[in-house]
Formats: C-alpha cells, sequence, structure tokens
C-alpha cells in the first residue's frame, strides 16, 4: 500500500533528519516536514554544538558536571551520562558528512566557550552553527532512496492503532492518511504561545499536544529557558537571537545606565547560565524601573567582530547598529523548552512505539535549565537512540497495517480570529522569566475555556485551526503544572 510505512518521522529539524539518516536502508521512511525544510529552529542555533571530542584538557566528566549544575542538578544522571558519552561519534559522524566547523590557523578544529562551560568545548560555523548542521543532513536525506519526503504538510491528528499509528495530513488544502508501525515526533518547541520568541513560525508544540492527546506522558512542560539575549526589537514576534557565544567572547550586560550589573546577582557574571542571567535582568529590570538592557562587545577588535558573528553583525546593522561601535539593545524572550514528551533511554514514549526525540521530548538531559549549546548534541544523540532501537524490533513488526479512521468535519465553521493571539498574550502577561501569581490562574482559566471550545466545536481543518488547537493545550499543560 503507498500510504503505508515502516516509520514516520513528524520534524525535519536536526532530530528527525539525524533520526533517517541512522535508520537502516531496509526501511520504508515518511518524512513529514511542516513547511520548507530549511524551516526549523535548528537551523537557527547560532551558538554551536558542545562536546568534548579528541579534548587536551577537558573531559566527559567535567561536560557532565557544567551539564548538572546549569540544570541545578534536576537533570536525569542516566541521559545526561549517555549524552556526553556519545557527543564524540555524533561530532565525528556529522564531520564525515561534511560539516563545515570553524579552524584555528594551524588546520584544528577551533572550540569557544560559552555561558555554564568550564572548557572551551562548542564546535561551531561562524553564527549559523544550526543552518551548516542542517544542510549537511538535508544533502544526506535527500540522497537516501528508502526515505519519502513530503513538505509543506502538517500532521493533522495522530491515532494509535493495532499495529502502529496512523497520521492524518493536510497538503495543499487536502486531508490523507499515512499509517506506520513505528513514529517518531521531532517536531520542536513551542515558541509561538509566546508573544515574543526565537523560535521559527511553526514552533507551536503540534506533536507534545497530539502524544498528549493518544496518551503519552507529558513532563515539566513549564520548565521554558527564557535567553537574556534576545535582540530587543519586539515590532516582530521572531526576535533575533544573540548568540551565547558572543558573551563568551566577552561582552559585557549593561543596564539602562549603560552599567555592567551582573556582579550584583551572580559571581559568573556574564557567563552564568541562562536562566541565572535572565532572572538577573528581570530583577535588575525591577530595581531600576527599566527594560533597556544592553549587549556590548565594541571594545573588541571591529574584524574579530565582523569574522566571528557576521549573521549576528548585519542583521543588527540591518537594525540600525553597529555592534563594532556601540552596545545592542536585548531583553530576555521566550528559546527553548527543557519538559516535552516524556522518553526512556531509547527515545521511547510511555505509548509502545511512539518515539520522541529534539526539543519536543523530555530526555531529563537538561534537568531544569538547558546548559548552552548541548541543544544540538542532545537531537543528535537520542534521534540516534531512537533509531537504533527501532532498527532492532523491525523483525517484530506485523505484515499488515491497521488503519485509524479519523471524523468527517460536519457542518464544519471556520475558526474564528483572535485565539491564538489571546493565548500568546496570557501566557506573555502571567508565565514570563518570573510568574506573575496573580494572573495565572485567570489565565489558566481562560486557556482552558478555548481549548474547551476548539476541541468540541466543529471547525474546519486549516494550518490555523490545528496550531491553534495545539497552543491550547500546550498552555493548558504548562499552567496547570505552574498553578
Amino acid at each position: 500500500m503507498e500510504n503505508t510505512y515502516d516509520v514516520i518521522i513528524a520534524g525535519c529539524g536536526a532530530a528527525g533528519l539525524y533520526g533517517a539518516i541512522n535508520l537502516p536502508r531496509s526501511c520504508k521512511v515518511l518524512l513529514l516536514c511542516k513547511q520548507e525544510l530549511t524551516l526549523c529552529n535548528s537551523a537557527l542555533a547560532q551558538g554551536g554544538i558542545a562536546a568534548v571530542y579528541q579534548p587536551t584538557n577537558d573531559s566527559t566528566d567535567l561536560h557532565k558536571q557544567d551539564t548538572l549544575i546549569a540544570g541545578g542538578f534536576k537533570n536525569n544522571p542516566e541521559t545526561v551520562q549517555i549524552l556526553v558519552d556519545n557527543a564524540k561519534y555524533e561530532i565525528q559522524s556529522i564531520l564525515d558528512m561534511g560539516v563545515d566547523f570553524d579552524r584555528t590557523p594551524d588546520g584544528e578544529l577551533h572550540r569557544t566557550l560559552e555561558g555554564g562551560h568550564s572548557r572551551h568545548r562548542i564546535f561551531h560555523h561562524k553564527d549559523s552553527t544550526g543552518a551548516a548542521i542542517l544542510d549537511t543532513l538535508i544533502r544526506k536525506v535527500k540522497t537516501l532512496e528508502n526515505v519519502t519526503i513530503l513538505e509543506n504538510t502538517m500532521m493533522v491528528d495522530l491515532k494509535k492503532t493495532g499495529t502502529g499509528f496512523s497520521v492524518q495530513m493536510l497538503r495543499n488544502g487536502t486531508l490523507s492518511t499515512a499509517h506506520s508501525h513505528f513514529m517518531l515526533l521531532a517536531t520542536g518547541g513551542i515558541g509561538r504561545i509566546y508573544e515574543f520568541t526565537t523560535n521559527s513560525k511553526i514552533a507551536t508544540g503540534d506533536g507534545i499536544a497530539m502524544a498528549y492527546n493518544i496518551g503519552a506522558e507529558i513532563r515539566n512542560l513549564h520548565l521554558i529557558q527564557f535567553h537574556p539575549t534576545a535582540f530587543n526589537n519586539h515590532h516582530t514576534r521572531e526576535c533575533l537571537l544573540v548568540s551565547e557565544a558572543v558573551r563568551g567572547e566577552g561582552a559585557y550586560l549593561l543596564n539602562c545606565h549603560k552599567e555592567r550589573f551582573m556582579h550584583l546577582y551572580d559571581e559568573r557574571l556574564e557567563l552564568a547560565p541562562r536562566d541565572v542571567v535572565s532572572h538577573s535582568i528581570v530583577t535588575e529590570a525591577r530595581r531600576t524601573g527599566s527594560t533597556d538592557f544592553y549587549l556590548d562587545i565594541s571594545r573588541k577588535d571591529p574584524e574579530f567582530i565582523k569574522r566571528r558573528f557576521p549573521m549576528i553583525y548585519e542583521n543588527v546593522l540591518a537594525q540600525g547598529y553597529d555592534m563594532t561601535k556601540e552596545p545592542i539593545p536585548i531583553y530576555p524572550c521566550q528559546h527553548y523548552l527543557m519538559g516535552g514528551i516524556h522518553v526512556n533511554t531509547q527515545s521511547e514514549t510511555t505509548v509502545p512505539n511512539l518515539f520522541a526525540c529534539g526539543e519536543c521530548s523530555h530526555t531529563g538531559v537538561h534537568g531544569n535549565n538547558r546548559l548552552a549549546s548541548n541543544s544540538l548534541l542532545e537531537a543528535l544523540v537520542f534521534s540516534r537512540q531512537a533509531a537504533l532501537t527501532i532498527s532492532e524490533r523491525m523483525s517484530t513488526c506485523p505484515d499488515t497495517f491497521e488503519e485509524a479512521v479519523f471524523p468527517a468535519q460536519e457542518n464544519a465553521k471556520p475558526l474564528p480570529t483572535g485565539f491564538r493571539t489571546e493565548i500568546r498574550h496570557l501566557m506573555q502577561e502571567s508565565c514570563f522569566v518570573i510568574p506573575d501569581t496573580a494572573k495565572l490562574l485567570d489565565g489558566f482559566e481562560r486557556i482552558k475555556e478555548i481549548r474547551k471550545t476548539l476541541t468540541t466545536e466543529s471547525y474546519e481543518i486549516d494550518s490555523n485551526y490545528v496550531e491553534a488547537k495545539s497552543l491550547a493545550t500546550i498552555g493548558y499543560l504548562i499552567l496547570k503544572e505552574v498553578i
């Protein structure tokens, strides 16, 4: 049957692509891409990928310790160990595929430093590491004859069957279904649940919401990382990320008086972990009565700045700021999700043969706060874990596929405008960096009401409806944990 596969992978970021690459060539794979292949959070990752690879003064024990400290020791030590131990293999793997990491004048791989790391262990391609890795993975996947890629295809619904899973999809305005023995969710984060985010526009938590709807355990969804240095241009929902690596190269954080202030809050100063810096900025904003903050690296050599951070330099210059000459405005912004669909060490959820990896998953690696540049590494390590487990089980699969039936939309009406905007506003007001306890309960009750409307009324199935329903479910789950 043309619509049956061994594995359906939802999501085409680093985790989804790498999962497909690591499955056996005998495995028939369908790769669903919500929009175009290059549009995902992985492509936006700037700083790099952390790894202990051919070290001189580093060790996996140090990487593990830094990860645990950043996560407030709420991490899962077993998955952290898997992460740091496997890092060298994933680095070698993507190097073999052709990823072009920056090198020193003598040809050695360059390692930079970021907040929370005790050693220089961040491998990078200038300030666009995610895009460099993603481009390489896309080229590789496109050579695989066993993988069918469907771009501009939205996952609308997911059901568990007796032999695996059935997926309802929306492509070019037409609904269709596909069926598989295994399902791998690599659908990314939830950034669009906030008014301002560094995430791409497709980050609406669809995979998490659909996993929840079929009974998968969702854990720690309230553990949301707010990046302390997003470019403060709140005219658009997608805020430019100003990489952790800028502070790693010596940039100072300044308050509204253009004075350094991190010494008031943490001895690690600008290189404290992200949650500490974000909390410090919000606390300093309350102390000074101003949300004007700046990042200043202008004391460094201008040519070094342009060479090391070409993308950031060009983007902020287009906004009227020359980071080689002046401080640039920044403020915390939603960036990353530490919680998600709970998985074991093999990336399997509590629903048998349903796997999740990347930002939508909860491996426990990050604890309460992700260490900088561990996200791309986690995506690679745990998508390989999923692929290896699926490979081992393929021989036990039946030859048949049970097909779930998705309900017809009778008397469906267009979705009224405003639901997504309201959800974003409620979350921004009640649950940003330091939650506002006075607004949490009202926000929860309203989002719960919106979710009930979206799940009980009959609306036309389009991208607006699917994303609104996902955001309502995500908002409901976050605030339920917080209150």
